[in-house]
């Protein structure tokens, strides 16, 4: 039977860009994922999954306290009006960048290497858009007026203003995750099916069934659910440039110094990718040691996803030497002044000799967004486990500081210094930060437990034995003997 990629990918290519090890067969494939699904979670995942839960509690109670209170329970102030809620809100969205991009942009290029790892990248992308929407919401301060942000009718007659940046991000967020929602669950179809036929229990083979809307897998399906999901994955694609590009209009359509760039839309694209590859890699590396998927996930993967962090690392890298070259060319002194003063703390010294109070939160951007990924230059520490896992965690660190940068360090010196400010976090906003963390692995973590992680129909397609010609193919290119296959010369 041919599935997804095996009618449309070259069998030489097919042969060379899959990364299975030899002698995988389907069967193989089918019980190793299936098996996560209807075995007993190992212990591994139950002190992942209760600690989550604890977070989602956390999450729960600093909502609850600040819908009480109000949003003066953050940090934010005047000039800093936006703080640690839209720092979270930026740091989310780029994280779901990279699950688009491995699922639709590899698949449209035929990189059969991101079998391995689109599934969960999916699944990554739709939980960080839920846990990036909380922000925004709250931070208008009457989350149960948001309705008024869509173009629907209200008890005040009143539209939203669609000139507004704010706005952008409404219609560009939710049609990022509707797209991302549609396009994972496309692909889930035939192996919900195949745990629908595998389940022992009435009560599973329903739910997997009415999952799997009547999936057969008869030729007819499979035609429909390739053409439906490259459709998908056309549509997918310029959501990767879009989505944060809108977020990135918010900061550049102002005049804020350090803001108002033409930069930052490849700027927050780039950032975003590199973060969003980081969080997939410590995701990978998590479910890869505890459910054993070492044969799945290889070494080979985990170097090509390491080399994709070092070309966006190098982008993010330049695009932070370009931003003080802009604010150098253009000749304003209160861009020079954010960048040289505000940001990398030179000259910035009170009476006292002290340095500006945020430029640490500068040069950790620095540190782990620019030096940290130059290690995966060696081979040597692309292929090591531990250090890719602190180095994924590090990256990730530094793209926060990146955002909270660009937020907080832009806002706390005004143009006037009588109404300058200094920001300082306050509990609730460190709560519903980690509270969202609670959120994001709670639903990473039950999807791992009761949805195949792995894309089983996808990774059959790429073995070498997946089309009738490819074992013979590459015995005989392994024997030298490639002229066979070219038809004999007429008599």
């Amino acid at each position: 039977m041919a599935t997804l990629q095996s009618l449309k990918t070259p069998i030489k290519e097919l042969g060379e860009t899959h990364l299975l090890p030899e002698g995988t067969t389907f069967h193989d494939i089918t019980e190793s994922i299936s098996r996560v699904t209807e075995n007993p979670a190992p212990r591994g995942w139950w002190l992942l999954f209760i600690p989550a839960l604890a977070l989602l509690g956390v999450m729960g109670a600093s909502i609850a306290y600040l819908v009480t209170v109000g949003v003066g329970v953050w940090g934010n102030n005047a000039p800093a009006y936006w703080a640690w809620d839209i720092t979270n809100f930026v740091w989310w969205i780029g994280i779901g960048h990279a699950g688009t991009l491995i699922s639709a942009i590899l698949f449209l290029f035929r990189q059969n290497w991101r079998t391995s790892i689109n599934r969960f990248a999916e699944a990554m992308t739709v939980f960080a858009v839920l846990c990036a929407g909380i922000f925004p919401a709250l931070h208008t301060g009457r989350p149960w007026f948001d309705y008024y942000l869509f173009p629907i009718p209200n008890q005040m007659d009143i539209w939203p203003n669609f000139k507004s940046p704010l706005l952008w991000d409404v219609f560009a967020v939710s049609t990022y995750l509707t797209i991302s929602v549609i396009f994972w669950f496309v692909g889930l179809i035939p192996d919900l099916a195949t745990l629908r036929d595998r389940s022992k229990s009435l009560l599973r083979k329903r739910i997997y069934g009415f999952l799997a809307l009547g999936w057969r897998g008869s030729h007819r399906g499979w035609q429909h659910y390739e053409r439906a999901y490259l459709i998908f994955a056309a549509i997918s694609t310029p959501l990767v440039l879009s989505v944060h590009s809108v977020v990135s209009f918010d900061f550049a359509t102002s005049v804020i110094p350090g803001w108002h760039t033409t930069i930052f839309p490849p700027y927050f694209v780039a950032g975003a990718v590199f973060s969003g590859f980081a969080l997939v890699l410590t995701l990978l590396l998590i479910v890869r040691a505890i459910f054993g998927f070492q044969h799945i996930a290889t070494m080979k993967h985990l170097e090509l996803m390491n080399k994709f962090m070092l070309a966006t690392g190098l982008m993010v890298g330049y695009a932070y030497a370009m931003e003080f070259f802009i604010a150098w060319y253009s000749g304003n002194p209160y861009e020079s002044w954010v960048f040289l003063h505000n940001r990398l703390g030179f000259g910035a010294t009170d009476h006292y000799g002290n340095w500006g109070p945020l430029y640490w939160s500068y040069w950790a951007m620095v540190g782990c967004n620019v030096i940290a990924p130059q290690f995966f230059w060696s081979k040597k520490f692309r292929t090591n486990v531990p250090f890719m896992f602190v180095a994924t965690i590090i990256i990730n660190i530094g793209m926060w500081f990146e955002r909270y940068v660009i937020i907080v360090t832009s806002l706390h010196r005004d143009y006037l210094p009588s109404s300058w400010g200094d920001f300082t976090a306050t509990p609730a906003d460190m709560l519903l930060y980690l509270g969202s963390f609670g959120l994001f692995f709670t639903l990473f973590l039950l999807f791992v437990r009761w949805i195949p992680m792995f894309a089983i129909a996808e990774l059959k397609s790429v073995l070498p034995h997946a089309h009738p010609d490819m074992a013979e193919l590459t015995r005989e290119e392994k024997a030298g003997a490639s002229s066979e296959l070219s038809p004999a010369p007429a008599e």
